[in-house]
């Protein structure tokens, strides 16, 4: 059974929140209902925070330290296993829209960290069944971790994650977190089904970057895929719009030109007064 309530994001943007009930052995007391408005004020408030290098553990039982992910942007999902209804949907969602952004910014552009909250039941073995059940085993970067209770609690207060005990289960937000390069929460996503831009834009501005910090080659190409990969509402899809390719090197030819041509007439003007001086 699953409960959906609406959230509203930032700058006028609607948020499709959503607080998931599943069935679960344990917990068998319920705690206190999530108040949306304050799971949403909790979740945007963790933008910009970084998260600590929390030890979890894989799913093969070796140990994954967060600050291993650092040096290229990462995505974190927050399941619990045990959850038959809305876990596997929002995975099934990532699955898809993480295959349709590797299309566009590359294969191995970011990765992917799945984490089970339900640090009584989420062992490294139910993580791994997960994993396989989901079709995301074979992935290699994508990881599904399990942790101590400390450390899942460390990592759901750093990207502002909120779920509490329910009768059967966890209510919970279903959140996805974008977080940079250097392991700061960069955007929020939420729902377990979300529009692909949404979940495409935000990483897009962090591996093409939104800004050139210096004039170099690679720089300036990852600016020009930034400008020319764009969202066809038709097909749902990222694709380069090579049109803007043309556009800008037409434009820069054409400046080019007009440059050559102020030169030329500068250097002729110059030409022609120094000859009317010597007469």
């Amino acid at each position: 059974m699953a409960t959906k309530a609406p959230f509203l994001g930032l700058a006028g943007l609607f948020l499709a929140g959503l607080l998931s009930l599943g069935p679960t052995p344990a917990p068998t007391q319920s705690g206190p209902r999530i108040d949306a408005t304050r799971a949403l004020a909790v979740s945007e408030a963790a933008i910009g925070r970084e998260i600590g290098d929390h030890r979890l553990l894989r799913a093969d039982g070796t140990t994954l330290m967060l600050s291993e992910l650092k040096g290229q942007p990462f995505v974190v999902s927050l399941i619990y296993t045990s959850c038959s209804t809305v876990c596997p949907v929002s995975t099934q969602t990532l699955k898809n829209a993480v295959a349709q952004a590797r299309k566009a910014l590359g294969a191995d552009s970011f990765r992917i960290l799945t984490v089970g909250f339900d640090a009584r039941n989420d062992t490294p073995r139910r993580m791994s069944a997960f994993a396989r059940d989901n079709a995301i085993d074979r992935d290699p970067l994508w990881q599904v971790v399990s942790g101590s209770p400390a450390a899942l609690e460390a990592l759901i207060e750093d990207v502002g994650f909120s779920y509490s005990a329910a009768a059967g289960g966890f209510e919970h937000i279903s959140q996805t977190t974008i977080v940079d390069a250097d392991g700061r929460v960069y955007r929020q996503v939420y729902g377990d089904e979300f529009p692909l831009q949404v979940f495409m834009e935000p990483l897009k501005e962090l591996v093409f970057g939104i800004s050139v910090s210096s004039f170099t080659p690679a720089a300036l190409a990852d600016r020009l895929r930034f400008i020319c990969t764009v969202y066809d509402p038709k097909t749902g899809r990222y694709r380069t719009e090579y049109a803007i390719y043309i556009g800008i090197t037409a434009g820069a030819v054409s400046l080019l030109l007009m440059a050559w041509v102020i030169v030329r007439m500068w250097r002729g003007n110059r030409r022609h007064a120094r000859i009317e001086a010597r007469s």
